[in-house]
Order: structure tokens, then C-alpha cells, then sequence
């Protein structure tokens, strides 16, 4: 899968219009996150991932069968556009990455409606006549490096898809709700947070043993108290804002 706001410009990889291009060693390009507030997460990242960020739910629209769809996304920031993680150096201030962009600037996308092709980002400027691994060898074959690029991407797409599953779980036991997070900044002003939707504790309270008997055996139950474990970490999101703010501070 591809984020929209990440892979601006997804241009299919071909093996004529590329077979004799590289890609440069970047390494993970944190910078093109600087906009960003959310990143997408797959439900096998989330005990990873708790430890550092909140992690919450954000609504994605219809399924191809018309059923609502929302997908889980760690929280970088407290507004639009606003990136606490990316530091003034460029570094990151988790230690964990989330999949979707330690893959990018290579990603899956659809091209019709059973198949996916990959893609790079043509903004990221990533491909060069001369510098990094080839993507194609001689006889216009990818080469091991793109294969194994094409893997992860391959990988993390089938885990998008169990993940998918798991928002439509948790639509079904109606355990969403939205959220709204506030704080006070040390100047005294107040800092409100919504869009995002978190479980509800009453509701999962409520469940029935057979309902948390599903959600335990298809390892939902352990995703749902990562979540919860997570948004303590809110409060560490405002801590870094109010650092980042000197005059504010």
C-alpha cells in the first residue's frame, strides 16, 4: 500500500522505462515526513510501536464492498503538518520505524482490482543514472536488490490487509469512539486534539466471553491493549511540542 501523502508522485517501476536506472542509498528518508502528523501501521507493528507513539484509528473511507473501513496510524503530531518525531537534524526521535517508511521510497499499489505493481516515488528523488544499485540486470531482469525491496513491500501490503480486518472487527463490536485529547501549554493555553478514534473502555468492558474469546483468538485482544497502552503517550507528544518551543516554555 501507498500513502497519499507520502508517495506524492507513484510512478509504476518498468523494466524498459528503468532497466537502466539505480537507486541511490539514501538510507530511510525521514524528511519527507516533515508534513506529516499520522503514519499508517499494520496491526503486527503495534507492540513495537506502543512504546513510542500513540497509536489511533482514522476513518479510510468504503472497502470495494462498500463497508466502512478505518485503519490504524501512529500519531506524530498535534496538528496538521506538524512532525515531533523529525528532528531539526534530520534524525528521528523514535526508535522504531514504522514499515511503511523504512520501505519507502518503493511501495504496492493497485493497478485493477486484483492487481498491485510496484512503485517508487518519483518525488523522492531516488533513481540515478550512475550512483546505487542497478533495478535491473543485463537482460533486464531485477536484480536481487529490487527483489528483496519487492518482498517487504509484498509483505507489508498482505499485513495491511490483516489489518484491514482487524478495523472491520472492531467496527462490527461498535468499539470506536471518537477521541478528543486536550492539555494545557505552560503559557496557559489550551491544546485540543480530535479526528482520531480510540477504543471505547466501556463498550470493551462490556464484551460478552464470546466476543473477547474472537478477538483473543485472532490476536486482536493483544492489538487492543497496545492501543490503550499507547495513548499515554499523548502526553509525551505535548512535552515535545512545549521543548520544541522555547518561547512558549
Amino acid at each position: 500500500m501507498i500513502d497519499p501523502a507520502l508517495f506524492t508522485a507513484p510512478v509504476a517501476i518498468d523494466r524498459n522505462e528503468h532497466r537502466h536506472l539505480r537507486l541511490k542509498p539514501l538510507g530511510t528518508r525521514f524528511d519527507r515526513t516533515a508534513k506529516m502528523n499520522a503514519l499508517f501501521l499494520t496491526a503486527v507493528e503495534f507492540i513495537d510501536a506502543a512504546r513510542d507513539y500513540p497509536i489511533v484509528f482514522v476513518e479510510a473511507g468504503q472497502g470495494d464492498d462498500g463497508q466502512r473501513e478505518v485503519a490504524p496510524v501512529a500519531v506524530l503530531g498535534l496538528t496538521q503538518g506538524e512532525n515531533l518525531m523529525l528532528n531539526d537534524d534530520g534524525s528521528w526521535a523514535a526508535r522504531y520505524v514504522p514499515a511503511l517508511l523504512r520501505g519507502y521510497p518503493l511501495g504496492l499499489a493497485r493497478a485493477g482490482a486484483q492487481n498491485y505493481v510496484v512503485v517508487i516515488d518519483d518525488k523522492a528523488g531516488a533513481l540515478s543514472t550512475s550512483e546505487g544499485e542497478p533495478l535491473f540486470n543485463d537482460q533486464g531482469e531485477p536484480t536481487p536488490m529490487l527483489e528483496e525491496r519487492r518482498k517487504f513491500v509484498e509483505q507489508l501490503e498482505n499485513e495491511a490487509q490483516r489489518t484491514r480486518l482487524l478495523g472491520r472487527k472492531l467496527l462490527e463490536f461498535d468499539l470506536l469512539q471518537p477521541m478528543r485529547f486536550e492539555a494545557t501549554l505552560p503559557d496557559g493555553k489550551q491544546l485540543s486534539v480530535d479526528g482520531f478514534l480510540t477504543v471505547d473502555e466501556k463498550k470493551f468492558s462490556e464484551l460478552s466471553d464470546d466476543k473477547l474469546s474472537q478477538l483473543h483468538k485472532s490476536g486482536i485482544l493483544a492489538m487492543i491493549y497496545a492501543h490503550q497502552f499507547s495513548l499515554g503517550l499523548m502526553r509525551s507528544l505535548v512535552e515535545r511540542r512545549v521543548a520544541r518551543s522555547p518561547r512558549t516554555a
